[in-house]
Parts: C-alpha cells; sequence; structure tokens
C-alpha cells in the first residue's frame, strides 16, 4: 500500500466514523452554544458597570473551546490507533510497503482534519452568535493554533502504540483535561512564580495563548519563549511517536 492510498482510505474511514465525529468534533460545539447562547448579549463578560471588560461572551467563549476542542481532536488519533491494533490491523499494514514516516505523516494529517473540523464549526458558531473579527485575527489565529497543535498530534500517535484499548480512552482523557487545566483553558493563568513559570513551559498553554489572537491580544502574542517551547515539544513528541511505532513494530 503507498503511503498516498493509506492517506486516502484514512481520511475517508475517519469521516464516515459517525461516534469520533460526534465526541470530538460535534460536543465543543454544542458545549459552545450551551454555555455562550444565554450570553450572546454581554459585551462585559466577568466584569460590572465600575469593571467593564470589553469582552463579548460568545467570542470569549469561542476562543476558550477552541484550544481545547481542537487539542482533544488530536489527541483522539490516539484511541483509534490503539483500536486498530487490537483487531490486527497495524500488523497488516507492516505487510506492506508502506513507510514509517508515511504511516506517522497520515495518522497526523488525520487528526488534524478532526481538528480543522472542530474550529471550522466554532468559527461557524461564533459567528451565529454574532462574533466578528479582522480577516486577519481569523488567519493569525487559526495558523498559530494549527501549529501549536502539533505536539498533543504527536502524543495522540505515541500513546495510541504503547497503550491498549481499555486504557488508552481513558488516558487520552485524563491527559487532555491536565493539559486543559495548565495550559489556561477554563481560567486565566496569569502573574508570577514557580506555577506559572511551570505552565508557560507546557505547549497547552501557547496553545491557549494562540486563541487569545480572538480577543485582540496581537497577532504574535507568544514571543521568543513561547517558539522555543513549541519547537521543543514539537521535537521530542515527534522521536517520542516515531519509537513508540518502531517499539511496537519489533514487538509484534
Amino acid at each position: 500500500m503507498s503511503g498516498v492510498t493509506y492517506a486516502r482510505f484514512e481520511l475517508l474511514r475517519t469521516l464516515r466514523n459517525r461516534q469520533a465525529l460526534v465526541f470530538t468534533v460535534i460536543f465543543p460545539v454544542i458545549m459552545y452554544f450551551l454555555l455562550a447562547a444565554p450570553n450572546k448579549d454581554n459585551h462585559n463578560f466577568g466584569g460590572d458597570a465600575k469593571h467593564p471588560t470589553g469582552l463579548f461572551a460568545p467570542q470569549y467563549y469561542m476562543v476558550g473551546l477552541l484550544a481545547f476542542g481542537a487539542m482533544v481532536a488530536v489527541l483522539s488519533s490516539g484511541a483509534r490507533i490503539a483500536a486498530e491494533r487490537t483487531i490486527g490491523w497495524n500488523r497488516q499494514l507492516r505487510l506492506t510497503p508502506l513507510s514509517t514516516a508515511g504511516y506517522l505523516r497520515t495518522k497526523l494529517l488525520t487528526g488534524y482534519l478532526m481538528a480543522v473540523s472542530t474550529i471550522v464549526l466554532l468559527y461557524v458558531s461564533g459567528i451565529m452568535l454574532g462574533v466578528r473579527l479582522p480577516f486577519g485575527n481569523w488567519l493569525d489565529m487559526t495558523a498559530l493554533v494549527l501549529l501549536a497543535l502539533i505536539p498533543f498530534a504527536a502524543l495522540g500517535v505515541a500513546m495510541g502504540h504503547l497503550l491498549n484499548d481499555d486504557s488508552a480512552g481513558a488516558a487520552l482523557g485524563i491527559g487532555a483535561s491536565l493539559f486543559a487545566f495548565l495550559g489556561g483553558t477554563w481560567f486565566p493563568i496569569t502573574g508570577s512564580g514557580l506555577f506559572v513559570q511551570f505552565c508557560q513551559l507546557l505547549p497547552s498553554y501557547w496553545l491557549v495563548q494562540a486563541g487569545h489572537v480572538g480577543l485582540g491580544a496581537g497577532a504574535n502574542p507568544w514571543g521568543a519563549k513561547g517558539w522555543l517551547v513549541l519547537a521543543a515539544w514539537s521535537v521530542v513528541t515527534v522521536a517520542f511517536a516515531m519509537w513508540a511505532f518502531q517499539r511496537d513494530t519489533h514487538k509484534a
């Protein structure tokens, strides 16, 4: 099986997986409407008359769920890989000319397909509730979020090859929740101190910062530290995913 053939097969199979689409793509949109719709007229979210924030509630919730939904989408590829290993699909693939690079590239691509679907639906949902941003902000926010997802996409592949079908879903769910908590998805991480410094060393923190472009935080809220953290995590996690795949191959 060639890399192109395998990529086409995986993309079609992912799009036809209704359960995966519901839990990884549709669920964040449902959560968005549950949270944002009752506050669709709130242009002072989290503030009062004396302390205005200028935040539009649907915009704030869109940005918050953007990071979490996209992260869960790319990590969910690990659960699918674990299920494939259980039924022996990976052993069949090893009998084909498909290379390690081609396999990993396709898995990352399908994870990104789910993430992009989530992002687009959240953008459409936000626009439906009145979110309006300059076109450049939409582009900058999307580009930064996609870059910040690289470590999570690689981690999903790695965990899928290290965990079995029974434990992969729970482990990835706990991991996503922990990353989201420490990244500031549910509450802002500000100030200084050891906890803040630790959080700033995590890719989830910079994933959330990428979404802050949608709150008017500027075209590049990361700075040098953000790029260094993302680059380091990307290199390590991609190497980890390749090692996990090769280790699983040698065990088979």
